[in-house]
């Protein structure tokens, strides 16, 4: 089973990625499957009805989320209908929608979990017991599972990794839009990186415009962050697994760059 995981969509740039190079990427890959995260979709913040429709239009299959989750309102009114969009499984109780989703793709079940970290992230429950629960939750129907990590801490984001190990198919990094080149296959035949990376303007500071980071960062003013557009790449992970054993077999760290359109 060829898997796709895209990294944070960014804004107008990263929808842009999507819709000219997923089908790209998708057909170079040879891919069945695509997960991506779309927390920052919405002009950097937050989802909104129909920018998902285009995402699944574009051929992403299951949307997943993160601290921006609830950044449009509208996103409660169609979450808990809408089964292809997750976010983070340890939001506390109460939340709206569903932190996890079982696909069927040709005769085989693949379950996608979305998890937040709590390290400089937030008051969250456990990521770790809450994955615990829910893979004994799983274990009847025996799916690969492909777990969205969206959190800051290196630390962990490795240590729910190895955690994990042999227990899920893969576990993909999220949140820092910055793809970081440590790619493997743990021992036990988990596909792991800490960070996927961004789609979206890489002419930014991940994923805005950088004059107004910068001056934010020099004068610890408010600033408007406004989403840059220049540089437009889709960073996405490529993982083969195994549908008799669940197990990963290949990994392929992806950035695609979109041609500048000519003035």
């Amino acid at each position: 089973m060829n898997i796709l995981i895209v990294g944070d969509i960014n804004g107008k740039a990263g929808r842009r990625a999507v819709k000219e190079l997923l089908p790209v990427v998708k057909k170079k890959f040879d891919i069945d499957f695509c997960v991506a995260n779309a927390e920052n979709a919405a002009g950097g913040f937050g989802l909104t009805s129909e920018i998902a429709s285009k995402l699944f239009s574009d051929g992403v299959d299951v949307i997943t989320m993160g601290n921006h989750t609830w950044d449009n309102k509208e996103l409660e009114d169609i979450i808990d209908y809408e089964s292809r969009i997750l976010r983070p499984l340890n939001y506390s109780p109460g939340n709206p929608g569903s932190g996890s989703v079982i696909i069927d793709i040709k005769n085989t079940k693949i379950a996608v979990i979305n998890l937040t970290g709590r390290v400089f992230m937030g008051s969250y429950d456990c990521p770790f017991r809450a994955i615990e629960a829910e893979l004994k939750r799983l274990k009847e129907c025996n799916p690969m599972v492909i777990v969205d990590f969206h959190a800051e801490a290196t630390s962990e984001k490795i240590a729910l990794g190895w955690f994990l190990d042999g227990k899920v198919s893969a576990i993909i990094g999220t949140h820092t839009h910055v793809q970081t080149a440590d790619e493997t296959i743990l021992p036990c035949g988990t596909a792991y990186i800490t960070d996927v990376g961004m789609t979206g303007a890489h002419d930014s500071v991940i994923g805005i415009k950088k004059e107004l980071a910068i001056k934010k960062f020099l004068t610890q003013m408010p600033v408007k962050f406004e989403v840059a557009s220049d540089d437009v790449r889709l960073n996405a992970l490529f993982v083969q697994v195994n549908p008799t054993d669940n197990k990963a077999e290949k990994i392929v760290r992806i950035q695609e760059k979109l041609t500048p359109v000519t003035q």
